[in-house]
């Protein structure tokens, strides 16, 4: 299903995870694009993603801000500070608030609206990240 004609929901890749040696479960073996990776369905799509943000946490990263400040670097997103905003904002979670793991599907959802500038909804998040 297509949530919208962004790249990211064309290729079921609402957070735009970018390309990389990385074989993700679900991940299309045609790879259409050349910077953005193209997965079977959206739910392999979000669950690589929180798959990936789950990494971060184990390194850390574990605050919306220093997750926005890696996913979307400066160099790649001006201004990153609006993307941690609009994430903290829509989340309701400061910026800096150590998230817990019942956080993060309500951050992948904010991320997927900043990312594609619209929603997928609650219950495909859950349904993708359930057994991660």
């Amino acid at each position: 299903m297509i949530y919208g004609k962004a790249l990211g929901f064309t290729l079921n890749n609402p957070l735009n995870m970018e390309r990389g040696k990385d074989k993700w479960q679900g991940m299309s073996k045609e790879q259409t694009h050349p910077r953005f990776i193209k997965f079977d369905d959206i739910y392999s799509g979000i669950r690589a993603g929180f798959k990936n943000l789950l990494t971060y946490r184990n390194r850390g990263l574990n605050t919306i801000s220093k997750i926005i400040t890696t996913w979307a670097p400066p160099k790649d997103n001006n201004p990153t500070a609006a993307y941690i905003a609009n994430v903290s904002s829509r989340t309701g979670i400061a910026p800096n608030t150590v998230l817990a793991l019942s956080d993060y599907p309500r951050v992948i959802h904010a991320m997927i609206i900043q990312e594609q500038g619209s929603a997928v909804p609650m219950e495909v998040i859950n349904e993708a990240i359930k057994n991660v």
